[in-house]
């Protein structure tokens, strides 16, 4: 008899590609066949899947970007991309179907709803994504990261938690050497979105410290094409040692060898951070949607984890204040991060396979 299959659909970022790899894993070791259906966008960010894990790229298309010509194909290639859909689930019938959200999910979504198979979506964010907010009312269950999170009236979330990889989990809890007079990392990461401010505040702001921090200081810098080569001439004309990259493909070796991470406040990266437990200062993406970042972003600083600097109070400054006090303090970084232990859910992807599995047992739908 073949293994249960479950199709796994998720959108162009890291902060949905990243979840859906972690229950993609989880649900291989279970047993299950995992397909992945994602647009060339999301493709990027597949490197890190099994082997095992059958990739479909999509017809997809999202009104955030492009003119008034693009926008208007948006439309017919979620129609193509939905009935493309359609056609394979009828040749080999998933057991369950999972949405993580991003434009590139709704073929699959809505080819699901059409035939009625049982399918539920995993809603990274405090507040739901536009495509996840469609389907919220069209699904048998919604699982989410971060708590609370906003749903609308009449819809019942389980809080599961954000999936973390493999090769985050590898690292859960590892060792934290506290700042000192020794050799010392910061990691900088400003996401798939909106990652140029970071890129424009946080060199001259690691360039402000005193030169007895500076002396010890290695950077790892995620910046955009666009920037990289600025940033990287800047960190070097300042003499400071730095590697600046568009995509880091180790970020967990990255974190848990860092004294402290400089980041946006995407769903992953404050999964990861709580997972393997650093003391972070965190830039919410102000144009995220529903200021979704700022949520995201509470539970590390309501326990004491992280400093929140929204972005119109950041300066180079104020950053390299906040830089230095925590680089000044091991006994505070330290206790920053074990409060971010406090708040990680390591076991969140065995709870999202827990949710699939009962989902394709019930083999109800609405």
């Amino acid at each position: 008899m073949k293994a249960p299959l479950l199709i796994i659909a998720a959108g162009g970022t890291g902060g949905h590609m990243f979840p859906a790899q972690a229950l993609a894993e989880v649900m291989l070791m279970r047993g299950w066949r995992v397909k992945l259906s994602t647009d060339a966008r999301g493709a990027r960010y597949t490197g890190g899947f099994p082997e095992a894990v059958e990739i479909t790229q999509v017809k997809s298309g999202t009104f955030a970007r492009g003119g008034l010509a693009a926008k208007a194909m948006v439309p017919p290639r979620i129609i193509a991309g939905a009935f493309g859909a359609s056609w394979r689930m009828m040749r080999d019938k998933p057991a369950v179907v999972v949405g993580f959200g991003g434009y590139p999910s709704i073929p699959a979504l809505g080819a699901a709803w059409v035939l009625r198979l049982p399918r539920m979506i995993h809603e990274q964010n405090g507040v739901l994504g536009r495509v996840n907010e469609i389907f919220s009312k069209r699904v048998d269950a919604v699982a989410c990261g971060t708590w609370p999170t906003e749903l609308p009236e009449g819809i019942e979330g389980a809080h599961v938690g954000n999936p973390v990889r493999n090769a985050v989990l590898e690292r859960a809890g590892a060792g934290y050497i506290p700042p000192g007079d020794y050799p010392m990392e910061i990691l900088v990461m400003g996401g798939s979105q909106g990652a140029r401010i970071l890129s424009d505040l946080v060199p001259p702001a690691i360039a402000g410290l005193p030169m007895d921090v500076l002396k010890n200081l290695r950077v790892s810098h995620q910046a955009r094409d666009e920037d990289g080569q600025r940033v990287s001439d800047f960190y070097q004309q300042s003499g400071i040692a730095a590697d600046v990259q568009p995509f880091f493909d180790d970020v967990p070796r990255r974190m848990s060898e860092a004294q402290l991470v400089i980041s946006r406040a995407g769903a992953s990266s404050v999964a990861d951070i709580s997972v393997i437990g650093r003391p972070s200062i965190l830039i919410p993406f102000a144009a995220a949607t529903g200021d979704h970042q700022t949520a995201n972003a509470r539970g590390l600083v309501d326990a004491g984890a992280a400093i929140m600097v929204p972005e119109d109070a950041a300066t180079p400054e104020s950053l390299t204040a906040q830089i230095e006090m925590i680089l000044g303090d091991a006994d505070g970084a330290l206790r920053m991060s074990q409060a971010a232990l406090s708040v990680g859910k390591p076991e969140a992807a065995e709870a999202l396979a827990q949710m699939v599995e009962e989902l394709a047992k019930k083999g109800t739908h609405k």
